[in-house]
């Protein structure tokens, strides 16, 4: 009983999807020999009925795109002959109508910018002349007798702990320096266990 139930369920969806198509059929053929159309908005509808439209629009030579957010507002645009330019795409993808000549206008506001933008790039880098002398600001650090001097050669100043870098340098090879630590350890291990240690 159950199974009989279900069979006529899917052929009356089936009765429905192929009546649904017989309708799109119509509609994009009454479309089609319509010259003053050259493009047409549907009515929001399911993922089903959208790939049914979809694949009759195909058949028919014509282009189509699916708009909306969520599933119950999505629905169908047809084009007449080519296929929409990406700004009436991304204007419809926003739910907004499509203006030719609001569009003609950000396009030109585009292009100015970006011929801006490349004459600022062929200008180069604008010049920066600070109002102080960073040598004079930071001498105390540098050294005040060779401020300019030693700015230029880098020469820090010893009164501050710099170590040159060839002082820095460990000679020492790894298992050199892990001995010097073991010993190290050994020793302080004998001065906390002698009985004169602290």
């Amino acid at each position: 009983e159950q199974a009989a139930r279900m069979k006529k369920l899917q052929e009356q969806e089936k009765r429905q999807k192929v009546e649904f198509r017989r309708r799109m059929e119509k509609e994009v053929s009454d479309f089609i020999q319509d010259s003053t159309q050259t493009k047409k908005k549907f009515q929001p509808m399911n993922k089903i009925e959208r790939s049914i439209l979809h694949d009759v629009v195909e058949v028919a030579g014509l282009t189509s795109f699916s708009f909306g957010d969520d599933e119950e507002s999505r629905y169908v645009m047809i084009f007449k002959k080519f296929a929409p330019s990406d700004e009436e795409l991304e204007a419809y993808r926003c739910g907004e109508e499509w203006d030719p000549q609001r569009a003609e206008e950000k396009r030109r506001l585009k292009e100015l910018a970006q011929r801006e933008a490349e004459q600022e790039a062929l200008r180069g880098p604008a010049v920066v002349s600070p109002n102080t002398d960073y040598k004079d600001k930071y001498s105390h650090l540098i050294g005040k007798v060779a401020a300019k001097d030693a700015a230029h050669t880098m020469e820090a100043n010893k009164a501050y702990g710099c170590v040159p870098v060839a002082n820095k340098r460990d000679t020492r090879s790894i298992e050199e320096a892990m001995n010097e630590i073991r010993a190290k350890k050994r020793l302080r291990q004998n001065e906390d266990t002698e009985p004169g240690g602290a």
